[in-house]
């Protein structure tokens, strides 16, 4: 490799830029929960949820999660996805909020939607961003590193 490559690839590849992509990473993969359980909500409310999210959880293929399905489900993954979201998008307890995607993929790749398609065109995608953020953390740019939290 010539030393102008190599010069080249070094530039690219450091702190500043790796945390731009992280950056990214947390804003597309928590934007996905944020939105998610948002839209569940009654207009104007944090804490309370549409009739019709309720009834979703209620019916397949939402109620085929053992113990977390009807209004407790809805509740329970509303509220899930939102704090997610939020950890994801500031930055804080990145890796925690990334191993909680993995975690609710799995449960909705085994219960909700168990198709092969799914797997490829939502959940291979999740994981591996959660993955990354699990491994390189949340960057410079995040409240982890702003309060100095080696785990974040």
């Amino acid at each position: 490799m010539t030393n102008a490559i190599k010069n080249m690839f070094e530039k690219v590849s450091g702190p500043v830029l790796e945390s731009i992509a992280l950056l990214l990473a947390r804003l597309g993969l928590g934007g996905i929960f944020y939105r998610s359980a948002a839209s569940r909500m009654e207009e104007g409310s944090w804490t309370q949820l549409t009739e019709n999210a309720v009834y979703q959880f209620s019916e397949k293929p939402f109620n085929q999660v053992p113990i977390i399905n009807g209004e407790f489900g809805a509740y329970f993954t509303s509220f899930t996805e939102l704090a997610i979201g939020i950890l994801l998008m500031i930055g804080l307890a990145t890796r925690f909020g990334a191993l909680a995607v993995i975690g609710m993929a799995v449960v909705i790749q085994t219960f909700v939607f168990p198709s092969f398609a799914h797997l490829w065109t939502t959940v291979a995608v999740w994981v591996a961003l959660a993955l990354i953020l699990i491994v390189r953390g949340g960057g410079i740019f995040s409240v982890d590193r702003l309060i100095g939290h080696k785990f974040g």
